[in-house]
């Protein structure tokens, strides 16, 4: 179910935004809105970077194989870096286009040109809100880099519009300066998209790294292996995220009187009560060292 919910958002979100970059670029030509013409290039990058969280996703959803034992779920987030790219790309190339319309001669604006972006606007909010939603519903990487560049078009998409309609008041009022405002927005919205791509890349690089999850989780893991009364000592603990889902690693004393038979079974106990407790965690590896009352040093690594 999660599967075919997370598929229908980014089926979606690519028709949506084939659609949207057919439209701004045909009615930024017609009408001669550059803001329109560069926002739908910025589009056709989107398409690309949905269509490459569409492939992350579709690899990462395998099962684990002989040569991937640990699954394919990093496949999301190298898609999610990837689109994290591509964001940086348009943020650089909008902010470029702003700067240089600074020096260029303001051009007349027309109605159909802000009811475009405004429908451009409502249409990637909703998108947006709908991505996230079953995204983090579902911890999917890729998802959620979708529903990002999908805030970064809203506000791409709420510059066009300041910009449109200052010029459309401009022009109405004789207000030539006015017509600047949409370069203008263009700059400040540039920076906020780039900085959008940064934290997104960033998370994605980190996850690519095998940076450890939060201590916090740690803590909480701690906790449920302490609530097995066997565990004498918890002497390496470590969690890594490996795209939706996330692997354990634990190092445990038990005593060394026990026999494999009551090993196994405190080690499946714990891996039980840690994936019943976090639906996220997809693995759970268990090491057992003996431990000796006399002692207060374990036998084992």
């Amino acid at each position: 179910m999660n599967k075919t919910a997370s598929m229908l958002a980014i089926w979606i979100s690519l028709a949506s935004n084939i659609v949207l970059t057919a439209i701004k670029i045909i009615v930024g030509l017609n009408f001669k809105s550059q803001v329109l013409i560069a926002d739908g290039i910025h589009n056709a990058g989107d398409v690309i970077a949905t269509a490459t969280a569409y492939s992350s996703m579709r690899v990462s959803s395998k099962p684990a194989d002989v040569d991937h034992p640990y699954g394919h779920g990093k496949a999301e987030v190298l898609g999610a870096f990837i689109v994290a790219i591509i964001l940086g790309g348009a943020a650089i190339y909008m902010g470029y286009h702003s700067i240089h319309a600074l020096f260029e001669p303001a051009g007349e604006a027309h109605i159909i040109a802000f009811i475009a972006a405004i429908i451009s606007l409502v249409w990637k909010q909703i998108l947006y809100v709908y991505t996230k939603r079953i995204g983090n519903r579902v911890n999917s990487k890729g998802l959620i880099a979708t529903a990002y560049d999908h805030l970064a078009d809203v506000y791409a998409s709420i510059a066009a519009s300041i910009g449109i309609g200052l010029a459309l008041i401009g022009d109405h009022y004789n207000y030539g300066i006015l017509a600047y405002g949409d370069p203008v927005a263009g700059i400040i919205v540039s920076f906020l998209v780039l900085k959008l791509a940064y934290e997104m890349g960033s998370e994605s690089f980190d996850i690519l790294m095998e940076r450890s999850v939060s201590t916090v989780y740690i803590e909480q893991y701690a906790a449920l292996i302490r609530s097995v009364p066997e565990v004498k000592r918890i002497d390496r603990l470590r969690a890594r995220e490996h795209g939706h889902y996330i692997l354990v690693d634990a190092r445990l004393a038990v005593s060394g009187k026990l026999t494999i038979q009551e090993g196994h079974d405190i080690s499946r106990l714990i891996k039980q009560k840690i994936k019943e407790a976090h639906s996220d965690v997809d693995e759970v590896l268990v090491h057992l060292n003996p431990w000796y009352e006399e002692s207060t040093k374990s036998g084992g690594n």
